[in-house]
């Protein structure tokens, strides 16, 4: 058996790996690969230092940006049968609903709401759950400069934000992987796992993915 798929999302908080799970399954697929294009938002580095200042700025940046690339994503590519992403388009309403206010929350909604019908919509979304204390290892290792404004507390909450968000998505079928003890970077059998569970293995509507060290 065999699973094809025109996109798939590969999804996580800030640091739980979703860009390098990407960048593999797109390398051993030979898919099209979509980056969300964080370093182009002037907002985002004032955001980590003052967030409320500057939430409202750095979420419409992100959503004309990652609505540009959706765009972008429909057309076709006559390369490349996949394409492979490091993430929604629907998740965008997690950071608003967290760090908008009421006023500011209810603009964005009906800009959102136009927009996320007519975005690119994944087959198949895989979601990398991870504890806030490998989450904060990461981002200390890649080393972005604004990235260390980021504190437990607020990883915490969005650890729970995504966590919620996704375990209650239904427009798509979600497999869940727990990356806080596997190493898929640096593990090839552990990357094979899991390629082998989102190409040749039946997908549900939850499929839940635990490997162990």
């Amino acid at each position: 058996m065999s699973n094809h798929f025109d996109f798939i999302a590969i999804e996580g908080v800030i640091g739980a790996g979703k860009t390098s799970l990407a960048h593999l399954l797109a390398e051993r697929r030979k898919a099209r690969l979509v980056l969300e294009e964080f370093e182009d938002n002037p907002f985002l580095p004032k955001f980590y230092e003052d967030r409320e200042r500057y939430a409202f700025q750095t979420q419409l940046a992100f959503l004309a940006s990652r609505f540009k690339q959706q765009q972008n994503m429909m057309s076709n590519d006559l390369f490349h049968q996949l394409t492979i992403s490091d993430y929604i388009f629907d998740k965008d309403r997690i950071f608003a609903r967290l760090n908008l206010d009421e006023d500011e929350l209810a603009l964005y909604d009906n800009i959102f709401n136009i927009m996320t019908g007519i975005a690119a919509q994944p087959n198949l979304i895989v979601f990398i759950q991870s504890s806030v204390e490998r989450l904060m290892e990461n981002i200390s290792k890649r080393g972005r400069d604004y990235e260390q404004h980021i504190t437990p507390d607020y990883l915490k909450d969005l650890n729970n934000a995504y966590n919620h968000f996704f375990y209650h998505y239904n427009r798509t079928p979600v497999i869940f992987i727990n990356a806080t003890e596997i190493d898929f970077v640096n593990n090839s059998d552990h990357l094979t796992y899991i390629e082998e569970h989102i190409f040749e293995r039946p997908i549900h509507s939850n499929t839940h993915i635990h490997i162990a060290p």
